[in-house]
């Protein structure tokens, strides 16, 4: 059995409890309900979207990967490779130095395999010196191969024709040792290094082969293709931010009209549980009748 739970004045019982309910079951409620459900979930996809838009925009983008050109045409003697160069493909003709050939040790089939991330005992980068055909030298990184005894490190001979990236030179202390490597091989690609160890003027930087004629017989040395940096759109955030208000503002109406409309349908049971408390139709409250009650005779 229910008891009625007196609140605020009002006896809260099943009745009450049904009527709020028939209340907010009207048809014109019934409608605000599922609006404000549409626009709930409309709002707050239209957020994740400007969020989603926003994480997006931080990400580096592909750049613009023009067709190779002549080496020559980007690459100046004693001038740096720049960070916008890094990337671009390149075609280099001319004949490989065997005897000036060095094994980068520590170094996987990738570029990013450098400094601290070198896993000690991995292979090799084959750094071979190109004499290009205005005497000048770029150094060269042929492929990798998982011993020094590979039959790839085998120099070719005569005219070659090299496809590949350029990339700017590592920094001489990019790697830390504690003991010196073997004659014939370097921890880094360092132009600053590399000019006290090779003859003639020698370019900037390196360029890892992707394709050689004759064919390469080394693993490839994989590289990516040069990318955009990427600044963050917070307009978009922002966008997002605003549609979660207007959803959050929206509750708030609803919650609003709800309240309203269920307070409308509980005054006349107000009334009907303190009638004394309405005056009757057509009849002002006395006042005096209040103010000095008759007194009562014993």
């Amino acid at each position: 059995m229910l008891i009625p739970v007196p609140v605020g004045g009002l006896s809260v019982g099943p009745d009450t409890v049904l009527a709020m309910l028939r209340t907010l079951f009207l048809p014109r409620l019934v409608v605000l309900h599922l609006l404000v459900i549409g626009v709930l979930v409309a709002f707050t996809l239209l957020g994740r979207w400007q969020l989603a838009v926003f994480e997006e925009s931080g990400r580096p983008a592909a750049a613009a990967d023009p067709a190779p050109v002549a080496v020559e045409s980007l690459s100046r003697v004693g001038q740096r490779l720049t960070s916008e160069l890094a990337g671009r493909q390149v075609i280099a003709a001319g004949v490989y130095d065997a005897a000036g050939q060095l094994l980068v040790a520590d170094r996987r089939p990738d570029v990013d395999a450098v400094g601290g991330r070198a896993a000690s005992g991995a292979g090799f980068w084959l750094l071979t010196p190109l004499r290009l055909s205005d005497g000048s030298t770029f150094a060269v990184v042929r492929g990798w191969v998982g011993t020094s005894q590979d039959p790839a490190v085998a120099v070719p001979a005569g005219a070659v024709k090299v496809t590949g990236r350029l990339r700017p030179p590592d920094q001489s202390d990019a790697v830390q040792r504690s003991g010196a490597l073997p004659e014939g091989q370097v921890a880094t690609v360092s132009t600053a290094q590399l000019i006290n160890l090779w003859d003639g003027p020698l370019h900037d930087g390196f360029l890892i082969a992707a394709a050689q004629e004759p064919s390469l017989t080394a693993t490839p040395v994989a590289v990516p293709p040069p990318t955009q940096g990427a600044a963050l759109t917070w307009r978009n955030l922002a966008y997002a931010a605003q549609w979660w208000i207007f959803a959050l503002f929206a509750v708030f109406m609803w919650w609003h009209f709800v309240r309203d409309a269920v307070r409308s349908a509980r005054r006349p049971r107000i009334s009907l549980t303190n009638p004394e408390s309405t005056p009757e139709p057509g009849r002002e409250p006395d006042p005096e009748s209040d103010s000095h009650p008759e007194p009562v005779s014993r």
